[in-house]
């Protein structure tokens, strides 16, 4: 049984990203420098352009990550726009408005209870993500996020 999710340990890595698709890709690129470097002058328009789009499919690679990030990103703030409003008193909800998208990412992680208090001393103080994750004793996983 998987231990449950805490501040130590909530980051996660895509495997197919992090340890298929990006190895490949870096080792692509790099290979393709070497084998400029090995052959030239000799193919020059070919080992470039192999190190053009070597580099292009690495870029793609991280844009297309970044994209779903930037989606998940935006589901987050949603969900938690919605908690807010269910949890927070009427008064509290222009406070609400005073978090970063960075602040409510990691709000996402403090109970109920703990919600309010949490997230007005995130306002109050400016505290970053990692300051909010740090402060959170009962911890709300999110085992979706990748």
């Amino acid at each position: 049984m998987p231990e449950p999710q805490s501040f130590k340990n909530h980051a996660k890595f895509d495997p197919l990203f992090h340890f298929v698709a990006m190895p490949i890709l870096l080792l692509n690129f790099l290979f393709a420098i070497y084998t400029t470097a090995h052959y030239w002058p000799a193919e020059k328009a070919l080992n470039i352009g192999w190190i053009v789009v070597a580099f292009g499919l690495m870029v793609l690679a991280f844009s297309l990550r970044g994209q779903a990030l930037r989606a998940q990103d935006r589901i987050i703030r949603l969900e938690e726009h919605l908690r807010y409003h269910r949890l927070l008193p009427t008064d509290a909800h222009e406070r609400y408005a005073a978090l970063s998208l960075r602040q409510i990412i990691a709000l996402r992680f403090a109970s109920n209870e703990e919600l309010p208090a949490l997230s007005a001393r995130a306002v109050k103080e400016n505290l970053t993500p990692k300051q909010i994750k740090e402060s959170i004793t009962t911890w709300r996983p999110d085992t979706y996020r990748v």
